[in-house]
């Protein structure tokens, strides 16, 4: 990318990060590569970089780029669902041993921790990671990864990435970050201390909710290569349309993320005042428990509000039901808010309150947002 002196803004590289060079026919957006098999050489050799989709593509190696740069890494890795990078996540270090991950977390990669990882012969240690002496009384050199998810999904709590990279350094154990909520927009795990750094892209990365895809970003080490051997041995790989619907996205995703995360902090303001709400979970508030340490370590506090209402899970079923501007959607991080009973899609093992919605806030107005909860609450 080409830039002046002085390193390129976040907003710069949003725009330049991982655009291909000029091929010679002018075009200002990047074209697709449809193509799923590539030219020899006359010798057998693939000097033009390419020699099958399921183990690389220009859009995807774009895409790849351009999320590695926003996260301040040296390497991406992605794939065809957030899914699809956790569980490869998780396979490649069951081969180097014990996995510690957030106890509260988003229910699917909880459900591959508790009922897949244990098939690849690792040890799971599920834990609070909001607390330190939580994570250290269960840390030791037996321990290849710890897995953070801050903030988390549904309860936004808020790890404290530059403490546990520390702690887990002193066991030569590597963090992984999932910031699928944060964005690198609001908070860079590589610059606090972690090794990597994992996205559900169907959520902010993509931002329009038409495209599903994962990624993992790090740098350029044994974890990286080793994810991107299993992801073409397992064929988790994302299309390369999905891949251009991606790298689309990616330009626009700092205004995106900082008007919803300004739109979400006006709705959470309402929400704390409201009689019916008993409880607010967004870090942008100072009655958050982790409010101080939220802001030291992010720059902003995102778009994603979970809320506690009054009369458990039948009331919160009937205002999601009156709710107006917001979808009853599964999802997060789209350009339309959406309001979702987190407990009901979860299953009976759920911990999440049976009293709880989650909001994922879109690009409407804000206060139209705050009228259309009013009158739900109402």
């Amino acid at each position: 990318m080409k830039h002046g002196k002085s390193p390129p803004s976040f907003e710069t590289l949003a725009v330049h990060a991982g655009r291909p060079a000029e091929t010679g026919t002018g075009d200002v957006t990047p074209a697709i590569h449809l193509s799923t098999t590539y030219e020899r050489d006359a010798d057998g050799q693939y000097r033009r970089g390419f020699n099958y989709v399921r183990d690389d593509n220009p859009n995807r190696a774009a895409l790849e780029a351009g999320v590695a740069a926003l996260e301040g890494g040296d390497a991406g890795v992605a794939f065809s669902s957030g899914s699809a990078a956790t569980l490869a996540l998780f396979q490649v270090a069951a081969k180097r041993g014990t996995i510690v991950a957030t106890d509260s977390a988003y229910h699917g990669t909880l459900r591959q921790l508790r009922e897949l990882v244990p098939a690849f012969g690792a040890a799971v240690r599920l834990v609070d990671t909001t607390s330190l002496p939580a994570v250290e009384s269960v840390i030791d050199r037996d321990v290849a990864l710890l897995f953070v998810e801050t903030p988390s999904n549904p309860l936004l709590g808020i790890s404290d990435l530059r403490a546990l990279a520390e702690l887990a350094g002193q066991y030569g154990a590597s963090v992984a970050c999932d910031n699928t909520f944060a964005t690198p927009v609001h908070q860079q795990p590589l610059e606090l201390g972690a090794s990597l750094v994992v996205h559900s892209s169907t959520k902010y990365l993509g931002g329009h909710s038409d495209v599903m895809g994962g990624m993992v970003v790090g740098p350029e080490n044994d974890w990286m290569e080793d994810l991107k051997m299993l992801r073409g041995a397992a064929g988790a790989a994302p299309s390369p349309f999905d891949c251009w619907l991606l790298q689309r996205s990616l330009p626009t995703l700092p205004l995106r993320v900082r008007r919803q995360a300004t739109s979400a902090r006006r709705v959470a303001d309402f929400l704390e005042q409201h009689e019916k709400v008993t409880r607010v979970h967004f870090p942008g508030l100072s009655s958050h428990p982790h409010h101080e340490l939220a802001r030291r370590q992010m720059s902003g506090f995102g778009g994603m509000i979970s809320f506690q209402v009054r009369g458990g899970a039948r009331s919160a079923m009937e205002i999601a039901a009156r709710t107006v501007l917001f979808t009853r959607a599964t999802s997060l991080g789209g350009v339309e808010s959406l309001i979702e009973h987190r407990a009901s899609i979860e299953g009976p093992d759920t911990r999440t309150p049976e009293d709880l919605l989650r909001l994922s806030i879109g690009l409407e107005d804000e206060e139209e947002l705050v009228d259309d909860l009013a009158q739900a609450l109402a």
